[in-house]
């Protein structure tokens, strides 16, 4: 039997583990959903859910990973009790990698596209509407979307085909390493701007009024959602790591130095956009169109602003870059456990399979535009990350929810003993109710939520039996 790959260092599993979190979630969804809900008054909120929410599902997923030493494709089937079917998840947990991967490497290739568009000044000169309708222009193009995503494949894949040691964990260090810094200059950039102190308030002073505006209820599920969905947890993607570490350390105390370098990253990302925002009177709460349309106009308007533009988009490079390197190695690993393949075989088998699987992703913005699975003005990837953000995440959470502290799952005991094996903080056995009561309530309600935001739902049953 094969030996199993560990990391080299406790410093490249957090960074890894962190980069696996830290996404274009952090630096594009956080601050626009900030500026939507009344900027610090939802952050605290948020950052309230990341502890209760996202921390303790995250424990669990390590745990099992650990304990297991396999990826999700087995280790329900390592752990489970004799006769169940855990095991049988572990076929939901490998869709949910797929599927995240089928949208998420074109969206890198937007990424790198808008980076080498604003290096070359391709926005210099341009009007607000000229530059707004770059973005549309790109997604017109199939050609050039499918060649950057194939060109995230190959550079993704190529990372995991070094080892975990030699490829994944030192290229995805030096990465981090890389995107901290650059974060830091665009943070002290921004905050130098004339005009920057509005933004600097409105993110960092809690207003409850504007919150109030916004709908209490409202602002509360938005929080909820996002302190759930930035960790990716629920499709095993994190229990891999754990399956690479050793027990020196206890997995409650590693979990939250992920959490709070994944929190550290989307905080940080809004200290860049909201003071670029205030200091040139745009509006950042404004959805997505804040990425590809609000800040090339800014950079086009600041001093120096195609120098950061570019390290602005290099480093959303390097976020997505994480989050996929981080899922490949997971995609590596079942192929791995499931069937002996080699490193090699695997990843050559998976580079042309995600390749093909991505292209639906590309053609529906432009030649598949028709197919609108989801109404009118939705198109493929709409339909891919709601099948991953609001079916497999929330799912995949409550069966590690039901796993961990069911006695007819793995059991609370063993997850215990496991999450406090090693130095560190322990994980709050007094929780227990919690975790095993009223958390799955939560992702529950999240899960209906995501349903009753997409299709309506009360509205519909209101006027049903109205």
């Amino acid at each position: 039997m094969l030996q199993r790959e560990k990391f080299a260092s406790r410093l490249g599993f957090l960074l890894i583990s962190a980069g696996c979190a830290i996404g274009l979630g952090n630096v594009w969804r956080f601050p626009y959903i900030t500026g939507q809900y009344g900027g610090a008054a939802f952050v605290l909120i948020y950052l309230f859910f990341l502890l209760v929410l996202g921390l303790p599902i995250m424990v669990m997923e390590f745990s099992v990973g650990r304990a297991s030493q396999k990826s999700a494709a087995l280790s329900f089937r390592v752990l489970e009790p004799k006769g169940t079917r855990w095991h049988l998840y572990g076929y939901g947990a490998m869709l949910g990698n797929y599927m995240l991967m089928m949208f998420y490497t074109t969206v890198g290739g937007w990424m790198i596209i808008y980076f080498l568009k604003t290096a070359t000044g391709e926005f210099v000169g341009k009007t607000p509407d000229e530059v707004a309708s770059v973005f549309g222009n790109m997604l017109a193009r199939p050609g050039l979307m499918a060649f950057w995503m194939v060109a995230v494949v190959l550079i993704g894949f190529g990372i995991c085909s070094l080892g975990l040691q030699n490829g994944v964990e030192r290229i995805t260090k030096a990465m981090m390493g890389c995107l901290f810094l650059v974060m830091i200059v665009l943070v002290l950039r921004a905050v130098t701007l004339p005009g920057a102190g509005d933004g600097l308030r409105f993110y960092l002073l809690p207003d409850f009024g504007k919150m109030a505006e916004q709908g209490i209820s409202t602002v509360i599920f938005a929080a909820m959602g996002q302190a759930f969905f930035t960790l990716s947890l629920g499709i095993g993607a994190m229990a891999i790591f754990g399956s690479y570490i050793g027990k020196e350390r206890s997995l409650t105390g590693e979990s939250i130095s992920i959490t709070l370098l994944d929190t550290g990253v989307a905080l940080m990302a809004g200290l860049i956009i909201f003071p670029a925002c205030s200091a040139f009177g745009m509006d950042p709460g404004q959805g997505p169109g804040l990425v590809f349309v609000t800040l090339p106009n800014i950079f086009n308007v600041m001093t120096g602003g195609r120098i950061f533009g570019a390290l602005f988009f290099i480093f959303m490079t390097f976020a997505a870059l994480s989050t996929v390197i981080a899922v490949f190695e997971n995609i590596v690993s079942f192929g791995m456990d499931l069937w002996g393949w080699s490193r090699r075989k695997t990843v050559l088998i998976n580079t042309v399979l995600i390749i093909v699987l991505s292209i639906p992703c590309v053609l529906g913005f432009n030649l598949w535009s028709s197919i609108q699975p989801l109404g009118a003005g939705t198109n493929i990837q709409d339909l891919e990350d709601f099948i991953v953000s609001s079916n497999l995440l929330p799912l995949g959470s409550l069966v590690y929810l039901a796993f961990c502290t069911s006695r007819y799952g793995w059991g609370w005991k063993n997850f215990l003993k496991e999450a406090d094996t090693g130095n560190g903080i322990r994980f709050p056995a007094w929780t227990r109710i919690y975790v095993s009561y009223i958390l799955p309530v939560i992702v529950l309600y999240i899960f209906v939520q995501g349903y009753n935001e997409k299709f309506h739902l009360l509205e519909q049953l209101t006027a049903i039996f109205a």
